[in-house]
């Protein structure tokens, strides 16, 4: 019998460990890049940034670790992830956590391994993500159409996973081009970054309305899948980033005409999504509060919390940067308060949840049923 000085209520195991627990990784490096660029910059605030995104490439490294073992060992258990509708999605996760921790590598990671390293370590881990997201974006929605056997009605933002990878890749690109040898090199990268962003955005396109349209026809989602509903701000919030980061470097990259309307594409772009994403956060919060009032519970899903809030911030940002105006940058900073601690309340229960093993266990088994009791008759 497992007694209150017993907290691992279920023995720890990689078996359940699934591609959803990246989102850790994401939510974590998020805190760490957002924070780099806010306009307004705390005396000491850049050390804690670096310790954050240290704390994101563990983590990285940590379930990269625990995922080889899994598909080691749980083949089987792997197997049946990727032909689950519910868990398939999440395998972006794994591109985006690259990304994400490549992406902090070249904007705060720098102050602690150096620039050269970081650079190398940016270079590595985009490549990597980018190839991982490309293949997520075409496999999994190709499970979808021949193997899982999903309805309208089954839709989810969980289903956007996939297709937001080449977002970030975009997102996250234009850093690097600098570091490459002038000429062709540099065009190719930003120009590739964008159509990576093209890619991204026309498949969210197509997704979103069915997402959308499930929510006013299907009614609320379930309690544990409501923290979900920000997800759909991660493409609103990492395009409107990756506008930003195009105009930031495309003088000098591209010829002059392109490089100006990089710069126009930012704002006329930018402006309107971010406008979206407001009606959307909106929309999602109150959609949480109501799932709280009927007793949503800590799971693994209050990381969307995170990385797409945290897109928004830097979505701000950008435009802070490319406007002047000081109606982004407050946003910016108020969304920045709202990620540490949506962060620091999914970190906790998420510590909790492991502690007590809840979170690795397995499904509880059905209770046996009493054999039906029949009379007899004469």
């Amino acid at each position: 019998m497992v007694t209150a000085a017993q907290p691992l209520a279920y023995p720890l195991s990689v078996r359940h460990l699934g591609p959803n627990w990246y989102a850790t990784v994401m939510g974590t490096a998020v805190v760490a890049t957002a924070g780099a660029a806010l306009p307004s910059h705390l005396p000491g605030l850049r050390p804690v940034l670096a310790g954050v995104w240290a704390l994101a490439s563990v983590l990285l490294l940590t379930l990269l670790g625990a995922r080889a073992l899994h598909w080691a060992r749980h083949r089987d258990q792997a197997r049946a992830h990727l032909l689950d509708a519910a868990t398939a999605p999440f395998y972006g996760c794994l591109a985006m956590a690259l990304l994400a921790v490549g992406g902090g590598a070249l904007t705060v990671g720098r102050d602690v391994i150096g620039v050269r390293a970081a650079v190398a370590l940016d270079a590595v881990l985009f490549v990597a993500g980018t190839a991982l997201g490309l293949a997520a974006a075409v496999a999994v929605p190709y499970l979808m159409a021949v193997r899982h056997r999903v309805e309208p009605g089954q839709a989810t933002p969980v289903w956007l996973l996939p297709l937001v990878a080449p977002m970030v890749s975009a997102a996250v690109g234009p850093p690097l081009v600098p570091h490459l040898p002038p000429g062709q090199a540099r065009e190719t990268l930003l120009l590739g970054c964008f159509a990576l962003f093209g890619l991204s955005l026309l498949a969210t396109l197509v997704m979103l309305p069915l997402v959308f349209g499930r929510l006013l026809t299907g009614g609320p989602l379930p309690l544990a899948l409501t923290p979900t509903l920000f997800l759909v701000l991660g493409p609103l919030g990492q395009s409107t980033t990756a506008v930003g980061a195009f105009a930031d470097i495309a003088p000098g990259v591209v010829p002059a005409p392109y490089s100006q309307g990089f710069g126009v594409l930012a704002v006329l772009y930018g402006v309107p999504v971010m406008g979206f994403a407001l009606l959307w956060f909106c929309l999602a919060t109150v959609h949480v509060l109501r799932a709280r009032r009927h007793g949503m519970r800590f799971a693994m899903t209050w990381w969307s919390f995170t990385f797409p809030v945290g897109t928004c911030v830097t979505g701000a940002e950008a435009l802070g940067r490319h406007t002047g105006l000081v109606a982004y940058e407050g946003p910016a900073v108020v969304l920045y308060a709202v990620l540490v601690v949506a962060w620091g309340t999914a970190a906790a229960g998420t510590v909790r949840g492991l502690l007590r093993g809840e979170l690795l266990a397995g499904p509880a088994p059905a209770p046996v049923a009493p054999r039906p009791v029949t009379a007899r008759t004469t």
